[in-house]
């Protein structure tokens, strides 16, 4: 694999029917419109415990994946996978729900910390490394540290979601850019994106 290039992408969620709409789930949504649109079957796999995939772009070799743990468990399944498969912790981009950022905004991020998200904090504890990119998809803050439990675990509203799905649309379009490591070309056109949340 080239140096600087994306060998596994994983969209974080909760398992389960009814956890599949929620705002903890966009990073799940993401990797689930992308395989859609692009006829990538995923497939679980009982020893990762994750749904998995796998494609190629320009030459390159790419995994996907959605855990089939929970989202405070998110750690065990990538960090299991990459090591694996020995994908570097910077090879390794990471689509999640983002508080800090509105409804209908996306962000691409290469390391950090977890900023108090769990499944991003158990990530960074499997692989012992920070390192690895970011798709931030913002669902706004339900105004109080106290309701966000109950808010990240229920489905948004209508308009919401429609600024959601949006962002995803908008961050399916550079992803081949990430992919090949070209993230200041693909952070550049996402982050110059016009949308309700700005």
């Amino acid at each position: 694999m080239a140096v600087g290039g994306i060998g596994l992408i994983v969209g974080l969620g909760n398992p389960g029917p009814s956890y599949a709409d929620t705002r903890h789930n966009v990073g799940a949504w993401l990797v689930e419109a992308y395989c859609q649109r692009n006829r990538i079957q995923l497939k679980n796999d009982i020893k990762f415990n994750a749904r998995l995939g796998q494609f190629s772009v320009a030459g390159r070799d790419v995994k996907i994946m959605i855990s089939n743990t929970f989202m405070n468990h998110s750690g065990r399944a990538v960090g299991s996978f990459a090591k694996y498969f020995q994908i570097p912790t910077e090879a390794i981009l990471v689509a999640h729900d983002e508080l800090d950022l509105p409804p209908g905004t996306a962000r691409f991020k290469t390391d950090g910390g977890h900023g108090g998200h769990n499944g991003l904090k158990d990530i960074i504890h499997h692989l012992k490394g920070r390192e690895f990119h970011r798709l931030r998809i913002g669902i706004g803050h339900p105004g109080h540290k106290d309701e966000v439990v109950d808010y990240v675990l229920h489905r948004p509203s209508h308009e919401d979601e429609k600024k959601i799905r949006e962002a995803i649309e908008e961050t399916l379009k550079i992803l081949p850019q990430i992919m090949m490591g070209d993230f200041e070309k693909a952070m550049n056109s996402l982050h110059s994106v016009k949308n309700e949340g700005n």
